[in-house]
């Protein structure tokens, strides 16, 4: 499935981080930044089309913040407070120019979202081999 796919590289990607670099490098953090939203956007697109291809009421359009709670309700999803914080972290993070806030967004990438982000793609990884079986 093309839509995993593309989310689970830039995953790959955004893993490759470096908090070092990150902590002294104002262009490095907005890299980190770009392809942590790059990636949490097409993470949601990902579990839309999963969970299309599992036939989810629900599932055909709605905006990340609701697809995330479906994905919470139906199962898909863990952690949903993580979910929510990295929704808004991602919605916040095009808008902050505050360098100490920046800093704090970059270590829950690295520390909270990104360890999401791949069960994430373990559970679509999952989802989508289980489609294919029926």
């Amino acid at each position: 499935m093309k839509k995993y796919e593309n989310f689970y590289r830039c995953l790959q990607v955004l893993k490759k981080s470096d908090r070092l670099i990150a902590s002294e490098n104002e262009i490095y953090r907005t890299g980190v930044m770009g392809q942590f939203n790059l990636t949490f956007e097409l993470g949601w697109k990902a579990l839309q089309a999963v969970l299309r291809l599992h036939s989810v009421a629900g599932a055909e359009t709605g905006s990340p913040l609701e697809l995330l709670k479906l994905g919470c309700q139906v199962g898909f999803l863990e952690n949903d407070p993580v979910w929510f914080a990295m929704q808004k972290d991602r919605n916040h993070s095009t808008h902050v120019y505050d360098e100490e806030k920046i800093l704090s967004i970059v270590d829950r990438i690295l520390d909270v979202y990104i360890p999401t982000l791949e069960k994430l793609a373990t559970i679509l990884d999952e989802k989508i081999r289980e489609a294919e079986n029926f």
